[in-house]
């Protein structure tokens, strides 16, 4: 992995408004954890971050920390985190870990298919990508920028699986080898929208139809019959007497 140097300077500045203040001046507030050491701050350049973050390994960058005023001229570090503001989406603050460059880590490493699927492209169907990133375990120096996927040859019903892909001999990846990660289905079918046996000639039902003729008879009757068929509707069912032995 290519080695990428970022510049930044120790932070005395803290609490939320010298850290505001800081961001106004195009600088972003960071934080270097070590595990057993104390807790490093700085602060970054806007444009130094962005350029990082835009090379081919992204947020998987393996960055050499080179702050002024730092005891340490270098350190080995990765992003551990990138907080972004939720509705401008611009980086607010950075969180790195420090990191030993002999010993073997756990990162997540995105997963790019590469190519048009034969089933997608002739026949229609969908290439739907199910396992985005992968976990590896390997050496900082080791870790892939990504892993690439040829999903040329897949036709309807074929699937690739974390068994499949192609890891470099350095990597150990950490995922259930069965999992699918892309898989070709079939094109969706259109719903066919069926009669229900029993409907009326306007798509009601019978029974709804009846009860609408019925109200408009009641409608249309003269006033005397409508009270005689109202009484008749709600009056209870009689009661059959009991014969005297």
């Amino acid at each position: 992995m290519e080695k990428v140097i970022l510049n930044a300077e120790v932070r005395k500045e803290t609490g939320k408004t010298k850290v505001k203040d800081l961001r106004k001046n195009g600088l972003i507030p960071a934080v270097v954890y070590r595990i057993g050491k104390e807790c490093v701050n700085l602060k970054i350049k806007t444009r130094d971050l962005f350029e990082v973050l835009h090379t081919p390994a992204g947020e998987n960058v393996l960055l050499t920390l080179k702050a002024k005023g730092d005891k340490k001229k270098e350190r080995p570090c990765l992003i551990k985190e990138l907080q972004r503001n939720p509705v401008k989406d611009n980086i607010m603050h950075v969180d790195f870990n420090e990191i030993s460059l002999t010993e073997k880590i756990e990162v997540k490493v995105p997963v790019h298919p590469h190519g048009e699927a034969e089933g997608a492209v002739k026949d229609g169907g969908v290439l739907e990508h199910v396992l985005w990133e992968i976990e590896v375990e390997c050496l900082p120096t080791n870790i892939p920028e990504k892993i690439e996927v040829e999903v040329s040859p897949m036709k309807i019903g074929d699937a690739i699986y974390v068994k499949d892909l192609n890891i470099p001999p350095d990597v150990t990846v950490l995922n259930d080898p069965e999992l699918t990660v892309l898989s070709v289905v079939p094109p969706a079918k259109e719903e066919v929208v069926e009669e229900i046996p029993g409907e009326g000639a306007d798509g009601e039902p019978e029974v709804i139809a009846k009860g609408k003729k019925e109200e408009e008879e009641i409608e249309g009757a003269p006033e005397g019959e409508k009270k005689e068929k109202a009484k008749k509707e709600e009056a209870p069912p009689a009661k059959e007497e009991k014969k005297k032995g």
